[in-house]
């Protein structure tokens, strides 16, 4: 290859990273693990337009904190479910109909609706839980969404830490 492709090629890829950091600098700011039983900085909370609220982490419903409950939707941020119990690839294997369930009732009875947006703890979701997810009329989000917006872990286990995230 000669020069001028190399320049192409450099300024092709300038531009998509650029469009990039555009997007994420413009779109909404998300917030992962979003739970009563995983501590949270309130700035993250503050911030972050979209959280992702895990049902059932460590065994504990999160309907069962109603002052939590009541905390979470006074904020009025968009909510989403994230996983079930939050384990790790939760939604790359199979799962029966009563589990997704399961998180839905919980989620519901915490805040008085059915969640319509999902995102899998990982973003690893099997072909069977895609199809799932779509029958109980959410929409899932994955891997694109996590690159077009700016997500934050609330205890930091991003594959980006937190403060890096700030930077693009």
């Amino acid at each position: 290859m000669n020069k001028i492709t190399y320049k192409k090629i450099l300024l092709i890829l300038l531009i998509i990273i650029l469009t990039l950091f555009l997007i994420r600098l413009f779109n909404s700011r998300e917030l992962d693990d979003v739970s009563p039983r995983i501590a949270c900085e309130e700035s993250l909370v503050e911030k972050a337009d979209v959280l992702w609220i895990v049902p059932n982490y460590d065994n504990f419903s999160i309907s069962e904190n109603k002052e939590w409950c009541f905390y979470i939707l006074g904020l009025n941020k968009t909510i989403g479910m994230h996983g079930v119990n939050h384990q790790y690839n939760e939604f790359a294997f199979d799962r029966e109909q009563e589990y997704l369930e399961d998180g839905i009732r919980i989620f519901g009875n915490c805040f008085g609706s059915n969640p319509t947006i999902f995102k899998s703890p990982q973003l690893k979701v099997s072909a069977e839980n895609k199809k799932l997810i779509k029958e109980n009329k959410m929409d899932l989000k994955g891997k694109i969404n996590q690159m077009m917006h700016k997500v934050y872990h609330c205890d930091d286990s991003g594959d980006i830490k937190n403060w890096l995230i700030d930077l693009f």
